[in-house]
């Protein structure tokens, strides 16, 4: 084909994670030549399913963390629930289709019900074009894997589950999508990063985050670290408003920042709970981050991987918090880190002590060339034929979707 191409890229306004690594793709793409379209997965969706995905996901993390604790787990253990997934969207697959110009060369997803989607209109042939998926955690959910996807990419150390999955997906190992700005951060003026936020020039700093929604027990989180009396915290709230009112009594409280590379390289240690897409921000300045208190779920899954691989120190409680930051803020310093006063970092390398500056980038590819190489190849999505699909097809949907019903409540009673 000749012009530059068109590539879709689909997220979803679900926090910040997903928007932001498909912002950063689409920059590197456009840098290359390319023509991007965003989409949002949830616009795809009718009114009480988008409610469903984004509105009570996020009040049963804030108010009810062991139920969607308990439904990560069953749900981790097998791939039977993206299939259920699967069956119910079927009815949506044909806005999804119409929503891809034809023009279009690759689909690339950062949300992973996208994948539950996309992937069945690629293996039935409904969509003629690779669909690449950038998984934004360092675990693999089951809901992230749908048949009909051409490429998994994921950064360094991630972990696909359950591991018997892995066997018959296409997984790239990538560069985290992670502006240049926070990489470039290391090398920068301190002092001057903290007078841009009017921060102490002469404390050793601890930045408290919980990503755009503010989730997890942050309140605690600041008690705590400020109890060690090893830094003084400064938090941002991202845009948890009511987070917000509550902590604003103290000295460096934030909303929602959008200058985080040059608050980044203000601090001296990063304590998140999350470990998405903060974390690997954190890890791409080369600043020490703690792993406190990890919301349930994906954040457990993510901190247990983080700590293993030695990215960073996963603390279980507040007894052990004083001492982890101590080391930490120590080996910001430039002295050697007292392992001996380390207990806390759980669980295998973290424990016997992770560097100074991890990598979590390495000799990797670069989301953006996979992407473009697979452009190059590709051929175009066509010209959807509007009539194609027949009142069978329909009532073929409806079966589906109540078979999945049937299927997750156990069955007919």
């Amino acid at each position: 084909m000749e012009g530059p191409g068109r590539i879709v890229v689909v997220s979803a306004d679900i926090g910040a994670g997903h928007d932001a690594a498909a912002a950063e793709l689409a920059r590197r793409l456009r840098g290359r030549g390319l023509l991007v379209d965003r989409l949002d997965f949830l616009e795809v969706l009718p009114a009480p399913a988008r409610w469903a995905v984004r509105d009570a996901y996020r009040s049963v993390l804030r108010r009810l963390p062991w139920g969607y604790d308990v439904l990560f787990r069953l749900t981790g253990r097998s791939r039977v629930s993206a299939s259920v997934l699967r069956s119910l969207l079927r009815p949506v697959r044909r806005r999804m289709r119409r929503a891809i110009p034809p023009d279009t060369r690759v689909v690339v997803t950062t949300y992973p019900f996208a994948n539950q989607l996309l992937g069945p209109l690629r293996r039935q042939g409904r969509l003629a074009v690779p669909v690449i998926s950038y998984v934004t955690d360092f675990v693999v959910h089951p809901t992230w894997l749908a048949p009909g996807v051409d490429v998994y990419c994921a950064v360094r150390h991630a972990e696909v589950h359950p591991p018997g999955a892995a066997e018959d997906v296409e997984v790239t190992v990538v560069r985290p999508l992670v502006p240049a700005a926070f990489a470039a951060s290391a090398a920068a003026d301190r002092r001057t990063a903290r007078q841009r936020f009017g921060l102490p020039l002469d404390e050793r700093l601890a930045l408290i985050v919980a990503g755009a929604w503010g989730a997890g027990d942050i309140a605690a989180t600041v008690a705590e670290v400020r109890a060690t009396g090893q830094v003084r915290p400064v938090v941002v709230c991202g845009r948890n408003e009511e987070l917000y009112r509550r902590l604003r009594g103290g000295e460096h409280v934030f909303g929602w920042v959008d200058d985080m590379p040059t608050l980044m390289r203000a601090v001296d240690v990063v304590v998140e709970n999350a470990g998405g897409l903060t974390c690997q921000e954190a890890l791409a300045c080369a600043v020490p981050v703690v792993t406190y208190r990890p919301i349930a779920g994906h954040g457990r899954a993510n901190a247990s991987i983080l700590a293993r691989s030695g990215l960073t120190r996963w603390v279980p409680g507040p007894d052990q918090l004083g001492p982890v930051l101590a080391a930490l803020v120590g080996e910001a310093d430039g002295a050697p880190p007292d392992r001996a006063g380390d207990p806390g970092a759980r669980p295998g390398p973290a424990a016997a002590g992770s560097p100074a500056r991890p990598d979590l980038a390495g000799p990797t590819a670069d989301p953006a060339g996979v992407v473009a190489e697979a452009a190059g190849r590709a051929g175009s999505a066509g010209v959807e034929e509007r009539a194609r699909r027949t009142v069978l097809d329909s009532v073929g949907d409806a079966v589906a979707v109540v078979a999945a019903l049937l299927q997750a409540t156990g069955g007919p009673r």
